[in-house]
């Protein structure tokens, strides 16, 4: 479910997008909930809530605490302290909801609570309200509502439940709400008669359900609210009755503990508080819960899988969750096509998706397996064997189709769907670089290449990098021939990559259908572009002198210290005759169209930190943390949204420099994880060794990072007595020496093992 600080925002059951219980609003001001737990003092009528909305105390503050896992929301208002608690079990489809109310007044109360749900039961509720029908379970006597309407989720039986206590209810929305009414005044919490209990078919739907509750003077009285979609009518009734009856401390420690399992596997403690904070609990918590699971936040609920996007997301969860990261693999591998093309996006449950003309997203999963492999160690990934998928080729002319291909006969190794990926991808233009096609990472500049001539620059790094690691891959399984050909092509890539890539001071971004090119000195707008530096770095594949030109290119033109931003592009597209696609639909500053671009920005951090410099690299890194952009009221005004979320960009224009926008919902924080980790840190797990490489600020007197490796925990601690950024001098593993290129050796032993490593002379 999704959760503000204003309260309950939305939930949704197996998918964000095409199965919202109840309502999603893309509204992050007025912020309107679905889901509400009045209070009503029955002796004077007074109505409120525990939440800021729908109904606003102005003179009693409201407090509200998000953890991994849970919200807690508290308020005080009539003189009854109240105590709204939030969370869902680990495996179980139910969102539970505690109320404690506590009577501080020196008078019995007589209250009671409603808990109202605005039923959806699909993409929207106007769409969904004339096919939703509710009833009572004659077994439990909680609300059921169903959409047979809703082709996917037909089946399912949606819940509401005030744990068997509801003395009165009602499924008819009009009747609770009243003509002209709303809920932050509902009619039938400001009248005197009760709920009428109809249920069934034809009303303008929700679940209202109500309960009373006496306070004697210092009382306090808990009040359970239980809201779930199961597969069929049994397992929601038996889910129904479980929760009844369940110690709900015990299932709230499971959710605690589950995620301190997964964020407290590397531990970090540094100079920098704002960095800990992130590295150890919010970067990982908004990559796994948001991005992987949820796919939903405020500006977006796609409840889909990106092809590229959650790949990359996954990678982050290597370390701590490789499970998750292997079971993902294999997902995206079952969503390539026998050419060797994806699905740009596609939604589970049903597999409908998009077929595209982009250029990148096959090859991410050749370059996350990469990763998974060196992280894990786990080599038997490449022979799991993975069906393909079979549809309509898209015809010439046509950039993309939306459609439910089929699963094919045909099957390969994860390995074989890599290969396919990379063999689909060496086509190249009269340049030499790869065909951009409709968009290569950045989809924005969709009309680049539309017309099957563009050519990208960054594509090159990425596909250069893809093929430097694969062709050892195919020479150790005997396929020579193909090794070689993709060893020559990375030749012919690197060759073009300095003789049409290179601008004069940086590296150009990419070259239209018509042969013109983008991201260079000779451009109106974007005459540099930020991915094309980072990657040249990242890649290893520009000259040692190219690779610092270019990055201090970026240093000059991207990175605004005096709004603490770094920018994607510059000028943004605004009035040039040059058509990019719809980037350029954009306000200049504003996301990709030269705003700072998180995503981006992150991959900076990694060339700052590959080449050597510290203090650079960690400067970054505290721009795009969001915890230093919230230290006063001044910066809260001008940023504007959460302080522990990444947030997927940052404006860079007046009247809005320096506001960020599209929080959660952006592959950023696990970028950000890995660039601090690292990156910075230079934690690099290497299947059962760990190799330790940081690059921090030369003021940095030294680091912990406490890591748990199975049954055993190994406490390392980096000294900095030279002050440099970079070069390890010596390193010690229980008090002895190791030879210091080589990595530490991990054991599960169950005991802890303390590491120490001394750093040098800048190397």
């Amino acid at each position: 479910f999704q959760v503000s600080e204003s309260g309950s925002g939305y939930t949704w059951s197996v998918n964000s997008h095409e199965n919202q219980v109840t309502g999603w609003s893309n509204d992050p001001v007025n912020d309107p909930p679905s889901e509400i737990i009045y209070i009503r003092d029955e002796d004077s009528g007074d109505v409120w809530t525990a939440t800021a909305l729908p109904i606003r105390d102005p003179d009693s503050p409201y407090i509200a605490r998000h953890g991994q896992g849970y919200s807690r929301f508290e308020h005080v208002s009539h003189r009854i302290a109240l105590e709204l608690l939030q969370f869902v079990p680990p495996g179980d489809p139910v969102k539970i909801t505690r109320l404690t109310l506590t009577n501080q007044s020196k008078q019995p109360r007589r209250l009671s609570v409603t808990a109202l749900t605005e039923w959806v039961l699909g993409t929207s509720r106007a769409v969904s309200a004339p096919f939703i029908i509710t009833s009572i379970d004659p077994a439990t006597g909680a609300m059921f509502a169903r959409n047979g309407w809703n082709t996917d989720f037909r089946d399912r039986v949606a819940f509401a439940d005030l744990a068997g206590a509801q003395t009165g209810w009602t499924g008819d929305r009009a009747e609770f709400l009243g003509r002209n009414g709303s809920v932050g005044r509902p009619a039938a919490l400001h009248g005197d008669v009760p709920l009428s209990g109809r249920v069934g078919a034809g009303f303008d739907p929700c679940g209202a359900l109500q309960t009373p509750v006496d306070l004697p003077p210092g009382g306090r009285a808990t009040v359970t609210f239980l809201l779930g979609e199961a597969a069929g009518l049994d397992e929601a009734t038996e889910l129904v009755r479980r929760y009844r009856a369940a110690d709900l401390a015990t299932v709230l420690h499971d959710v605690v503990e589950q995620w301190d399992t997964v964020l407290g596997t590397v531990q970090v403690s540094t100079p920098d508080p704002a960095m800990d904070l992130m590295l150890n609990r919010w970067l990982l918590y908004q990559t796994l819960a948001c991005r992987l699971w949820a796919r939903s936040a405020f500006y977006q609920a796609s409840g889909a899988y990106g092809f590229r996007d959650q790949l990359q997301d996954v990678m982050a969860l290597a370390v701590s969750s490789p499970d998750l990261t292997r079971e993902h693999l294999l997902r995206s591998a079952a969503r390539q096509f026998v050419e060797g093309d994806v699905q740009h996006w596609w939604h589970p449950t049903t597999g409908r998706g998009l077929r595209t003309r982009m250029s990148d997203d096959l090859l991410w999963l050749p370059y996350v397996v990469t990763h998974y492999l060196q992280v894990t160690g786990d080599r038997g990934v490449l022979d799991a064997v993975v069906p393909f998928l079979e549809g309509a080729r898209l015809a010439p002319g046509e950039l993309e189709c939306y459609f439910q291909p089929r699963t094919s006969e045909h099957t390969g190794t994860v390995y074989e769907h890599c290969a396919r990926a990379i063999d689909r991808s060496l086509a190249i233009g009269v340049h030499g670089l790869p065909l951009i096609g409709t968009g290569d990472w950045n989809d924005g500049m969709n009309r680049v290449g539309f017309q099957g001539r563009g050519e990208s620059v960054w594509l090159a790094w990425f596909l250069g990098t893809v093929l430097a690691e694969w062709a050892p891959q195919a020479e150790a399984r005997g396929e020579s021939e193909r090794a070689g050909v993709w060893r020559r092509h990375l030749a012919t890539l690197v060759r073009a990559l300095e003789q049409n890539g290179w601008d004069g001071e940086w590296y150009r971004r990419a070259y239209f259908d018509d042969g013109t090119p983008l991201g260079s000195a000779t451009n109106d707008e974007c005459r540099i572009d930020a991915i094309a530096q980072s990657w040249s770095v990242m890649s290893g594949l520009a000259g040692a002198d190219r690779q610092r030109q270019a990055m201090a290119a970026v240093e000059q033109q991207l990175v605004r210290r005096e709004l603490r931003i770094h920018l994607i592009l510059t000028p943004a597209f605004d009035k040039t005759a040059l058509d990019p696609g719809y980037i350029k639909g954009y306000p200049p500053g504003v996301r990709e169209n030269g705003g700072q671009y998180t995503h981006a920005a992150t991959w900076s951090i990694v060339a700052l930190a590959q080449l050597g410099d510290g203090d650079k690299a960690a400067e970054l890194f505290g721009f795009l943390n969001p915890v230093t952009r919230a230290r006063t009221p001044d910066e809260v005004q001008q940023y504007k949204v959460e302080p522990y979320a990444v947030a997927g960009d940052v404006y860079s224009e007046p009247p809005h420099a320096g506001r960020g926008g599209w929080t959660w919902y952006t592959g950023s924080a696990g970028w950000l994880y890995r660039a601090g980790l690292e990156s910075i840190l230079g934690f690099r797990l290497r299947g059962t060794h760990l190799e330790m490489d940081p690059c921090i600020p030369k003021g940095w007197p030294g680091f912990q990072i406490t890591f748990r490796y199975h049954s055993a925990r190994y406490e390392i601690g980096v000294e900095n007595p030279h002050a440099v950024s970079r070069g390890v001098s010596a390193v010690e593993v229980d008090g002895i020496a190791l030879d210091r290129g080589t990595g530490i050796a991990l054991i599960d032993d169950g005991t802890v093992h303390r590491v120490r490593i001394v750093l040098g002379a800048a190397g």
